[in-house]
């Protein structure tokens, strides 16, 4: 069975495009099973910069199909902050409870109908020979004004859906794996996938 490498050492996200790629003929490794893999610092200015940065890195090294994927939040009132810093919006060392408490310490004041935001996710693919597809998705949402829900990861308590008048910290796991941003770029990285397969079948 081929292998995926997803270029990530953060367990939230790979728990979920493990279950978003599942039934793929593919066997999906992270860098937790590659401790001599290089550091990669994420310095690009873009979410697409930052993905391709991890793919091409993690494949050139490996010389293995390779999934990039880099992620965040951009909320309208904040001129589309915290974006590529979205894991670190507090600091280098920031948890997600830190990085929550100062996105609604910045939003203190704004009500929820000014709180527009977003969830984008690029993907990108690459192997030993350079990048097989880049590939996107989103989801728009509000900033709620209280943390409400435990599901998820990083800013899901707070990323309100006004369908559901649910945070995706409450939202059932199994909405959310439909109509999220990495769910949407996952369903085309997928298809990219199985023509893959297809390609490299003897």
């Amino acid at each position: 069975m081929p292998e995926l490498i997803v270029a990530t050492k953060n367990k939230g996200k790979l728990k979920e495009i493990r279950e978003l790629l599942r039934g793929l003929d593919f066997q999906v490794t992270s860098l937790a099973d590659y401790p001599d893999a290089p550091l990669i610092v994420e310095d690009g200015r873009t979410f697409r910069a930052n993905a391709a940065k991890k793919a091409l890195t993690i494949a050139r090294w490996s010389k293995k199909l390779t999934l990039g994927e880099d992620s965040g939040l951009q909320v309208r009132a904040l001129d589309n902050r915290p974006g590529v810093y979205s894991s670190r919006f507090a600091g280098d060392q920031a948890t997600d409870k830190k990085n929550n408490a100062k996105l609604l310490r910045l939003l203190r004041g704004i009500p929820l109908n000014e709180r527009q935001a977003r969830y984008r996710c690029v993907a990108v693919l690459a192997d030993g020979k350079g990048i097989v597809d880049v590939l996107s998705g989103s989801c728009p949402g509000l900033i709620a004004e209280r943390s409400r829900g435990s599901n998820g990861f990083g800013y899901d308590p707070l990323f309100l859906l006004p369908r559901y008048q649910q945070t995706f910290g409450q939202l059932d796991p199994h909405i959310k794996a439909r109509i999220s941003h990495r769910a949407k770029a996952m369903k085309k990285v997928r298809q990219t996938l199985q023509q893959y397969l297809v390609r490299i079948k003897p």
